[in-house]
Formats: C-alpha cells, structure tokens, sequence
C-alpha cells in the first residue's frame, strides 16, 4: 500500500517544479516580447511570482517534514496550500497575458474577481503558513544538529514575510477605495525588499542546517553556524525593515 503522506510530498514537489518553470518560460516570453519590468502590468510578475511560489512549495513541503503536526493534518493542509499557489500564479499570469494588473485592479467586473480571488487566496497562505509557524514552537522540530532553530527562525521570518504581504495588500486597498488607483499600485514597492527577503528564510537556514551534515564538523560546531546564521538573515530583514520603514 502506497503511502499517502509520502503521495502528497511528490505532489507537491511537482507542482513547485511546474511553478518554477512557469516562472521562467515567462522569463523568455519577457526576453521575446520585451516591454517595462517594472509596474503593475510587466511581465515580471509571472516570473517572479512563478518562481517564489514555486520555490516555497517546494521548501515548506520539506520543511514540514520535520514538525510534529501528525499524519493527518500535514497531508491536509499542504494540498490546499498548493491549490492556493497554483490559483495565486494563475491569477497573476492570466491578467498578464490579458495585459492589465492583477492586484488591486477593480477596473471591471471580471478584473474585480480575479483581484478579490487573489486577495482571499493571500488571506488562506497567511492562515496555512502561520499554523506551520506555530506547530514548529509549540513541539520542537525534528532533525540533524542545528535543524529545530532553522525550522523555527525560517518560520518566524517567514511570519515577517506575511505581515509585509499583508500590509501592501491592505495599503493598496484603501488608496484603491478612496480613489488613487495609480497611487495604490505603486505604494507596495517600499515593502517588497523587507517581503522578498523574509520569504525564503525558511529555505535558506534549513537547508543550511542539511549541508552542514555532509562536513565533519560535530554537531556543536554545527549548531553555532546555524545560530550564527539565523542571526545574520535576521540582521538582514531588520535592515529592509528599517528602509521599508524610512521610505513608506
């Protein structure tokens, strides 16, 4: 009998892989067709949103591997939260194709769904990836010598991430309702470094901890590297967040 948990990880990993490929076969349809890379409307968000959700799939489906969520819960909440990658990229590559923004656009009643679909599909990751987040303090992670703190502080930067995301959104809501459309859709750039940047922690320090195993350092050596990186990459979304903060 095949094993369901280990059925829903290759999912996963697979979806993330056609999100990363989306990502940069838009990468040649940008090189091909040409226009802005900045703005609401470019071809850069297909690829870069392609390939940050892809990537992110594929690091929380591993990263959950470690946590004491149980057998049946982790299944469960990683299959919706690659629906809600897949929705999230599709929603955006499709209003770049249709050449109109895909946030934030309530220009017709069409653009209003796909912006309010894409809204909702950001509110669902928030909820997913913050009972990951909390499941990894509430039990410690498991894994090699350095791995329980670089679940937990990927996670924690990772809630970073989300309430960045959720500040663009909520910003670009209200100068959308009170008539500055064009305003909206640049008042998320300040934020996007301090986003970016917190996003992939909960890669970047795991599979850290995971290369680590390969040296011959003892597991206190590898503990302190890890420390010592968890605080670095800390550093770093201080800084976004001291600039996000200056330029907002």
């Amino acid at each position: 009998m095949k094993n369901p948990r280990a059925a829903v990880d290759r999912l996963c990993h697979t979806t993330g892989l056609l999100l990363v490929l989306s990502g940069l076969a838009h990468l040649v349809v940008f090189a091909v067709d040409g226009g802005p890379w900045d703005g609401p409307v470019s071809w850069r968000k297909p690829v870069t949103f392609g390939l940050s959700f892809g990537v992110t799939l594929i690091a929380v489906t591993w990263v959950t591997s470690y946590l004491r969520t149980g057998d049946r819960l982790r299944p469960v909440l990683l299959l919706v939260f690659a629906a809600d990658c897949v929705l999230e990229v599709g929603g955006i590559t499709l209003q770049a194709w249709r050449r109109v923004p895909s946030h934030l656009n309530r220009e017709t009643p069409f653009d209003t769904v796909v912006s309010m679909t894409l809204a909702v599909g950001g509110g669902v990751l928030v909820v997913l990836l913050t009972v990951f987040a909390v499941a990894s303090f509430r039990r410690r992670p498991t894994g090699p010598a350095g791995m329980p703190l670089a679940v937990r502080s990927g996670f924690a930067l990772l809630l970073v991430a989300l309430a960045s995301g959720a500040a663009m959104i909520a910003r670009g809501v209200v100068l959308t309702r009170t008539g500055h459309q064009e305003a909206a859709y640049h008042s998320t750039a300040p934020l996007k470094p301090l986003h970016g940047v917190s996003l992939h922690a909960v890669l970047v320090l795991p599979l850290l901890a995971r290369l680590l195993t390969r040296t011959a350092w003892g597991e206190r050596t590898r503990r302190r590297i890890v420390a010592v990186a968890a605080g670095g990459y800390t550093a770093a979304v201080a800084v976004a967040a001291v600039w996000a903060v200056l330029t907002y």
